[in-house]
This record gives structure tokens, C-alpha cells and sequence, in this order.
């Protein structure tokens, strides 16, 4: 067995470097990144390749010993979404592999593409370097498609024939679930065989439990008040009108929440809501939630934990989602979660948090309510928030990377005598 020595990782529309919860930016970026760096501390060198969306970017970023991220020209800088990318794939292809062109013959042995994207970018340079190539989902459009928020546009044919043709060309799969491997199989035909599942981590030296009090004091919030937080992109998709419309449902339920409740969603338009931005401000008006509900920008990922410790509960009200990093962060915190039952949030979530069927409003309120008005009850999921979480970590993840990696690059050469 000949392990991978150096991996070229392609992240084509969202850079690890960049601050989660807005534009395309989110639970993505910080996979590739720890992956990245676990991989690196077992041996492992990993260059990534992502899109430039700044002149001011230098070329080549050092992260740690073994992680370099690449910085590469590929259309204008900025005024760019995803789904604008597909034409320049291209560009952003013939970059990656000008960058191998003045290394040695075999610089790489394997490469790892994210999002169907970098798939169809990775396809090209593992067939050209005649070297494995590893993908890595994170979210399908067929599943986003059979789970549609009210009025969301559905993920167009040319993505779907995207991935169907990057899960036929990849040597493995990497699944962040047992649910998204069943999708795999069964809504794109995968080998069973070739999925390897690897389940994201947390850094639980980071996401810790703390002080409440304190946290709170840094956000401006009382010691008594009931606080719900949502943390992502602002975005149908993650449906944070779900938890507006839960509150309003609180106030009615309990008209004396009302000075202490505050909702504070965390993050920037993202997607189809970059056209429906002002939807979300209008709907706190109309339910006349102005002083409950407080939109607050994307914050450094260094000052999330204490976020969540100020949190009574984390609300993730998603119609989809490949894993649900946020819920397992706030869990890590001690803070229990109240999720939709969907995707990988039902691997996500454990005993430390509610999952609830479907997106009704009054369902999530009651939910919550149950929380916050149960004895005893926030504080002993807290407990067992904090213990599901500890079954998650990066070092994992990359152990069950590294294994797809080994997986590949052993059974590349039976491979290439079956197209031979």
C-alpha cells in the first residue's frame, strides 16, 4: 500500500479562508480547512486550489506546515456567485493545471475535489495527471431539489448532470453521512463500494462550555433574557424566517417573554436570498418583532463559541443539510439545539437536542418551548449536548479521509486497466 504523499485539494467557489456565514461561504470552508490541516500533521502535504476574489490576495497563502492554499484567476474578481461559475471552469481548470506543468513528473497523487464544481475542475486534472481522484459531495442538488423551501428556485438540470457525471468519474466518494451515502446510491446510482463515510469533526478545544454570564455581557444581552440564535447564510434554504415566525408564535403563547426574548440571527444573504434579502427584514416588521429579533453580520469564527455559550438554544431550521456543522458546534458549547429532521442533522443532533418534523412555525415554537419551560430539562441536555459532541472530531475525519486516499490510489492501477 503506497499512501498519499501530497494531495491536490480543489475548493473552486468558496475559499477555507474565508468567514463562514455569508455569500458561499459556511460549514464547507471549515471542513476543507481542518481536514486539510489534520492530514497535514500525519504526513500528508495538501495544496488547495480556490478562486481569487480579490486583487489584494497574494498567490499563495502558507496556513501550517504542510497546508498552502491557492489563490487562482479565474474570471473577475468580485460580483461573482456559484451558480455564475460554471463558465469559468475553464479558466479556473487551465490555472490548476499550469500550476503542476513546472512541478515534477507525479508531484501528486491523488486529488480531492469539494461541491460538484471543483468535481468537474478535478475530473480534468486526475485524467490529465493520470492520478485517483476523490470527491467529496457536500450537498446534491437532487436532494435539495426534493426538499425545496416555499418559493426557492430548484437547482438547474446542468448541475444535476454536473454531479452525476463527477460520481461516475471519481475513484471514491466521501460522504459525510450514512444518510447522504444512501442518496449517493440511490438518487445517483454511486458504487457502493467506492463511498467511504467520514463524518465532519469540531475543534472541542475551541467549542468548549463557558461562562454564560459572561458571553452574554460581550453581546450586550441580560442574564435572564431567553435567547435564540440562528448562525448561517440568510438564504431559503436554511429557513431563518421558520425561527422568526416561531417567536411570534412565543409572544402570542406568552405575552410576559416578551421584554426578555431575543432572537439574534447571525449572518449574510447567501444564494437565492441575495435577491430576497430585504424578505427577511419585512417579515420581523410585520409580525412586529423589531425588538425581538436583531439581524447581526457574519462574525470571526474565533468569537462563535462565546455566541453560543450566550444562546439558550440553537435554532437549525434547515430544509437540507449534508451534515449541520453549527448544530454540533453549539452542542460542543453546551448548547442544546432544536433542528429540523432532515439529512445529516439527524446525525448531528443527539440527545442534546430536538429534532422536529417538518418546518411548521408552531411546531419549532413548541419545540423551544419545551426547552426553555421544562425544569431542569435545558440544563441536563446541555450535559448531554456537549457529550454527543465529543464524538465528533477532525482527527477522525481525516483518519477516514486518509483511508478513501489509500482505498484509491491501491486500486488505481485496476482501474486504469479496465479503461485500457
Amino acid at each position: 500500500m503506497r499512501g498519499a504523499r501530497r494531495v491536490a485539494m480543489i475548493s473552486m467557489h468558496t475559499s477555507p479562508l474565508a468567514t463562514p456565514g455569508s455569500g458561499d461561504a459556511g460549514g464547507m470552508n471549515v471542513y476543507v480547512l481542518e481536514v486539510a490541516k489534520e492530514l497535514a500533521t500525519r504526513g500528508t502535504e495538501v495544496e488547495i486550489f480556490t478562486r481569487a476574489t480579490s486583487g489584494d490576495l497574494p498567490p499563495v497563502v502558507p496556513v501550517v506546515d504542510g497546508v498552502t492554499v491557492h489563490h487562482v484567476t479565474a474570471g473577475p474578481y468580485e460580483g461573482l456567485r456559484k451558480e455564475q461559475l460554471p463558465a469559468q471552469m475553464c479558466a479556473f481548470t487551465a490555472s490548476v493545471l499550469h500550476s503542476e506543468a513546472h512541478r515534477p513528473e507525479g508531484y501528486f497523487d491523488l486529488v480531492h475535489s469539494h461541491y460538484w464544481l471543483s468535481g468537474q475542475v478535478g475530473w480534468v486534472a486526475a485524467e490529465r495527471w493520470q492520478i485517483p481522484l476523490v470527491h467529496s459531495m457536500h450537498t446534491m442538488a437532487k436532494v435539495k431539489n426534493l426538499t425545496l423551501a416555499t418559493g426557492d428556485q430548484p437547482e438547474p438540470f446542468e448541475r444535476v448532470l454536473g454531479e452525476e457525471q463527477v460520481v461516475a468519474a471519481a475513484d471514491r466518494l466521501i460522504a459525510n453521512t450514512e444518510t447522504e451515502a444512501d442518496d449517493l446510491i440511490t438518487l445517483y446510482e454511486a458504487d457502493p463500494e467506492r463511498i467511504t463515510v467520514a463524518l465532519p469533526g469540531v475543534d472541542l478545544r475551541t467549542f468548549q462550555p463557558g461562562s454564560t454570564t459572561a458571553a452574554r455581557a460581550r453581546y450586550g444581552l441580560r442574564p435572564d433574557d431567553i435567547v435564540l440564535l440562528f448562525v448561517g447564510r440568510l438564504q431559503p434554504l436554511k429557513a431563518p424566517d421558520v425561527l422568526v415566525a416561531a417567536a411570534a408564535d412565543l409572544v402570542a403563547r406568552h405575552p410576559g417573554w416578551r421584554p426578555r426574548l431575543k432572537v439574534v440571527i447571525n449572518g449574510g444573504p447567501s444564494g437565492s436570498g441575495i435577491e430576497r434579502a430585504d424578505e427577511l427584514p419585512k417579515l420581523i416588521a410585520d409580525l412586529g418583532l423589531q425588538d425581538v429579533v436583531s439581524l447581526m453580520d457574519p462574525i470571526p469564527r474565533e468569537a462563535l463559541p462565546d455566541l453560543y455559550r450566550a444562546a439558550d438554544v440553537v435554532v437549525v431550521p434547515s430544509y437540507s443539510e449534508s451534515f449541520g456543522l453549527v448544530a454540533v458546534e453549539a452542542q460542543a458549547c453546551g448548547t442544546p439545539v432544536v433542528a429540523s429532521r432532515v439529512g445529516g442533522l439527524t446525525t448531528a443532533v443527539g440527545d442534546g437536542g430536538v429534532l422536529v418534523a417538518g418546518h411548521d412555525p408552531r411546531d419549532f415554537a413548541s419545540a423551544l418551548e419545551s426547552v426553555i419551560v421544562e425544569p431542569g430539562r435545558r440544563e441536563s441536555m446541555s450535559v448531554a449536548a456537549r457529550r454527543h459532541a465529543e464524538q465528533f472530531s477532525w482527527a477522525r475525519t481525516a483518519e477516514a479521509t486518509q483511508s478513501a486516499y489509500n482505498a484509491a490510489i491501491d486500486e488505481r492501477p485496476t482501474i486504469l486497466r479496465r479503461y485500457a
